[in-house]
């Protein structure tokens, strides 16, 4: 297998070039680049995230924790806000331009151009490629879609994860939620702990029986381990560890319960794997964790938040953890949002809370026009404006908000990436390819 030294951004631009083959389940594509590599992703240590939501936060958590104790911990999230090194991580540190490039020339070279794998399979194998190379510890590895045919189920993991269930890409995994659940219960593997925050009886009837077939142990927060929410604190009630007053560097109320998930698995990883992790470690960890755009203040006087939320069980929680944790006069409403999304779902959560909304777009082909937005939200009332240019939105509600006023930023990651680049483009660069 021949190797040429390419550039990053003609490895970026190869990468986003397999875009154009859309979203295709399986694993084999992604286990043969593995293969033509030695697999070397065999005899790692891993955690394994999927659910629909706070897969990220759940996984930023667990990474400060267990950086926190020592360990050399990688991490591997999708999609990227920013920029395209942002999705994969050793100890909070973005993988380099020339580590994308040499990698990405690698894979180039293994790639059967006959049978053309996907984007998401191609930097999947990067990330495994790049974490066994540089010898992490553990690394984590969150779920593209789904989990039984995702390109990350290569893996095996010490630790399972699903963080919960809701309707989310019904397209590609089922319009019941006992469908997605399925799909999503395809990371459960043989003789591996599985730990979830799911809540919902048939979901969890569905795990538990997937569990018992596997012979894997079956924990659930709430059950198992439990927690009690104090404002930005919380009391976790572990297996065998008994915590109080933990500080969250995360804000929202439905962190609380990510929280007591990722430390359900650092219980099971300190007894499984002998790592010696201790309250002061959970503590600092837990203050902070390194997870941008997710409930993310950028201003105060007027508040301006940022928040990914970009399905309805989302913007739902977004709109609960605005409402608890949060005062302001005016609720002025930025939003965005994929045209392929829940777009009547989104806006019901969360425009009648708001007393302006403008209606923008992030610049991705499959952002839904900001007409579209208006027309879907027109019979919720509030007064509204379409602004395409995302940076002019912004400006717009800066120009109309007085200081006890907020402006919040949501829709979909694609657009809180974008308006982080415009509000602070020297640390939120952007790659001069886009995908």
């Amino acid at each position: 297998m021949k190797t040429r030294k390419i550039a990053y951004d003609d490895a970026i631009q190869y990468l986003y070039g397999l875009q154009k083959y859309g979203i295709k389940f399986g694993l084999s594509k992604t286990s043969n680049l593995m293969k033509s590599f030695g697999n070397p992703h065999r005899g790692q240590r891993y955690v394994h995230i999927g659910g629909t939501n706070g897969k990220g936060s759940v996984a930023a958590m667990l990474e400060s924790i267990l950086m926190e104790a020592g360990l050399k911990v990688g991490f591997y999230s999708s999609p990227h806000l920013v920029r395209f090194t942002e999705r994969f991580r050793i100890n909070g540190q973005e993988i380099s331009q020339d580590r994308v490039a040499e990698i990405g020339a690698a894979l180039m070279g293994a790639i059967d151009s006959g049978e053309p794998p996907t984007f998401f399979e191609v930097v999947t194998a990067m990330a495994l490629i790049y974490f066994a190379g540089e010898g992490t510890d553990i690394s984590i590895m969150e779920v593209g879609m789904g989990g039984r045919l995702d390109a990350t189920n290569v893996i095996r993991p010490r630790v399972s994860v699903i963080t919960n269930i809701s309707l989310d890409h019904q397209f590609f995994l089922g319009p019941r939620l006992e469908d997605i659940a399925g799909e999503k219960a395809g990371i459960i593997k043989q003789g591996v702990d599985l730990v979830t925050a799911a809540t919902q009886p048939a979901v969890i009837d569905l795990f538990r029986r997937r569990c018992q077939a596997k012979k894997a142990p079956f924990w659930r927060v709430g059950r198992d381990v439990r927690y009690r929410a104090n404002g930005v604190r919380l009391n976790y009630y572990g297996f065998t560890r008994r915590l109080k007053d933990l500080e969250l560097g995360l804000h929202g109320v439905h962190q609380h319960r990510n929280a007591a998930l990722a430390l359900a698995v650092v219980e099971l990883l300190a007894e499984k794997e002998g790592y010696e992790i201790s309250s002061d470690h959970i503590r600092t960890g837990l203050m902070n964790p390194k997870w941008p755009g997710r409930l993310h203040i950028v201003s105060r006087e007027p508040l301006l938040i940022l928040d990914g939320a970009h399905n309805p069980g989302a913007i739902r929680s977004l709109a609960r953890s605005i409402h608890k944790g949060f005062r302001y006069k005016r609720l002025i409403l930025v939003l965005g949002v994929m045209g392929d999304k829940d777009i009547g779902g989104i806006a019901r959560e969360i425009v009648p809370m708001a007393d302006h909304v403008i209606y923008s777009r992030p610049e991705y082909h499959r952002a839904a026009t900001p007409e579209t937005l208006a027309r879907v939200a027109a019979p919720m009332g509030k007064p509204g404006e379409i602004i395409p240019q995302l940076a002019e939105a912004i400006q717009r509600a800066r120009e109309i908000a007085a200081p006890e006023d907020m402006i919040l930023v949501t829709g979909s990651l694609f657009t809180v990436g974008d308006a982080m680049a415009i509000l602070d483009s020297h640390k939120y660069r952007p790659d001069s390819i886009r995908q």
